[in-house]
Parts: C-alpha cells; structure tokens; sequence
C-alpha cells in the first residue's frame, strides 16, 4: 500500500492492482472520501471516482474486511472439529444497541467467544467486556455450531 500526501487536498492510500491499475480512497481534508481507480496505462490519472459518504465508506470497509477476518479464522479453526466461526450483526432493534458486549453474557450463556467487532470499516480486535455495541456492528465468534445458533437468539431477543 502506498500513501501519498497530496498537498492542500488531503491523503491518497492505493495499492496496485495484478493488471497494473490502481484503487485506493482519497481522505480529503475537509473530511470527504472518495473510491478512486486510476487508468492502466497512467496510474496517477483516474478512471473513476466516487464519492462515499462516511457511512458509506465505513459500509464498504465492513463488507471488504469482516468476510476477510472471518475467512482466516475460519482457516485457523479448520483442523478443530466443531469450532466455527461467523459474523453475528447487532440489528437496529436489538436488545442490545447501547449496551455493553459483558450486557449479553455471550461467552457464559454460550460458549462463543467475541474475537472482534468490525464497526464503519474498523476492526476492535479482543473487545473487552465495556464495549459499548451498536447497531450495524458485526461481531467475528468463534464457537460450536449451536453454541453460535444460541448467540444469534439472544442479540435478537436478549
């Protein structure tokens, strides 16, 4: 990955791509964000932009990252029997939007255990028990298959 100041507009972070292009976002200094690809033949010249609203870009981070962290794990865990690992959503009508993660005593009512929370494109690796969940965080479990069916219940339900 390369960073790149660009002087009175704000960051440019891209890597390269196998057929030569570029993606990468471009963090403006006045807070806008934007995809970026540039043109095969010219990597400093752009392709396309768009334009991400935070949400949007926090979005695309989850969507990019969680199904990543969740695959390695996945591969780490596949040589014990009945470890899984899944992506558990905090929904907007969940009992615990606002509460802390020791609110749903998931690891003692369970079995699972919370290895990290990806939250508008960031990962929070080992959250601690105060961690505060909100809706549209996406919690990476490890834990038996039932175990994990049971986690889902209780962020639904309580």
């Amino acid at each position: 990955m390369e960073v790149t100041p660009l002087p009175g507009i704000g960051v440019r972070k891209d890597f390269a791509l196998r057929g030569g292009r570029r993606i990468g976002v471009v963090t403006h200094r006045d807070g806008k964000i934007e995809l970026i690809v540039s043109k095969s033949d010219d990597p400093d010249a752009c392709l396309a932009e768009l334009p991400l609203t935070a949400e949007e870009a926090g979005a695309l981070a989850n969507l990019l990252g969680a199904p990543q962290l969740v695959a390695q794990l996945t591969e780490e865990h596949r040589e014990l029997p009945g470890i899984h690992t899944r992506q558990l959503p905090v929904g907007a009508g969940s009992p615990f939007d606002g509460r802390t993660l020791g609110d749903t005593a998931l690891r003692t009512r369970t079995g699972v255990s919370v290895v990290a929370v990806t939250r508008a494109g960031q990962v929070h690796p080992s959250p601690t028990p105060d961690f505060t969940l909100t809706a549209g965080d996406l919690m990476v479990t490890v834990g038996t298959s039932e175990g994990l069916d049971n986690a889902v219940k209780i962020l639904k339900r309580g």
